[in-house]
């Protein structure tokens, strides 16, 4: 069966105008094109795709931390935090802004250095968890393996593979937006104060990079830190950077 449509400029791509076709004794008969058929089709296969694509990129996301965790082994970066507590009644929420530098070794070393407004330092060199406060010439020491449990240094610092993160992490691929591929991750203790944090990702053609965090906690404060220049595995980066020994004079508190 042969079917022979003419091309008709400026006519819609579909309409009920017949077509012609000839039948097997070659008599020239008319088909009509079921417009609303083919659209309900077209409707359908464009769902599908939308489906697939967005299922493509949630696959994306995951690999991409995956393939974070399992290659980075060490980083350093400059970060920018913004803080914003959440509103109370008869007052807007407040904002606030600080600046400084990042590091982590894998499995266990991890450090914060605040330099805007304030000067503060956290640090954790496998064994304790250190805060200095500069200004109130303070520092605060706790045990690491309980301190740090389902937080946000145990997204980047400890874990090794997706399997090590889902002990104690729900993970939830998201679409990319921004530019970075995005996976939530949610406690699965749900005592602590920490309610979800999204790990934003960003994919080269030789590595994958920590572009931002954004830290939601149970009583409605968010966090966001960005991640500038950030360096994966950078040369000269060992146990020694993360070092910590009070200052003389300060105030060691071991709650």
């Amino acid at each position: 069966m042969k079917f022979w449509c003419r091309s008709v400029k400026n006519k819609p791509l579909f309409d009920d105008k017949p077509c012609l076709q000839k039948n097997e004794n070659n008599n020239v008969t008319s088909h009509s094109i079921p417009t609303t058929q083919l659209r309900k089709l077209l409707a359908k296969v464009a769902l599908m795709a939308c489906a697939c694509m967005s299922t493509a990129a949630w696959a994306d996301s995951l690999d991409a931390l995956a393939l974070f965790l399992k290659n980075t082994q060490s980083a350093r970066a400059e970060f920018t935090q913004v803080v914003t507590s959440a509103p109370r009644q008869g007052q807007a929420a407040k904002v606030k802004k600080s600046t400084g530098t990042f590091a982590f070794l894998r499995p266990s070393r991890f450090r914060f250095d605040y330099q805007k407004p304030f000067a503060q330092t956290i640090v954790a060199d496998s064994q304790t968890l250190w805060l200095y406060d500069v200004d109130l010439e303070q520092v605060t020491a706790r045990t690491q393996s309980q301190a740090l449990g389902s937080t946000p240094a145990a997204l980047i610092a400890t874990a090794s593979s997706l399997a090590a993160l889902e002990k104690d992490f729900v993970l939830q691929a998201q679409n990319d937006s921004d530019g970075l591929q995005w996976v939530v991750a949610s406690p699965k203790n749900r005592e602590g104060s920490l309610q979800s944090v999204r790990i934003g990702l960003k994919q080269d053609a030789s590595s994958v990079s920590l572009a931002k965090l954004e830290i939601q906690d149970a009583l409605g404060q968010n966090s966001v830190l960005s991640f500038d220049k950030f360096s994966v595995n950078p040369a000269g980066l060992n146990a020694a950077a993360f070092a910590f020994v009070p200052p003389k004079g300060v105030d060691v508190i071991r709650p």
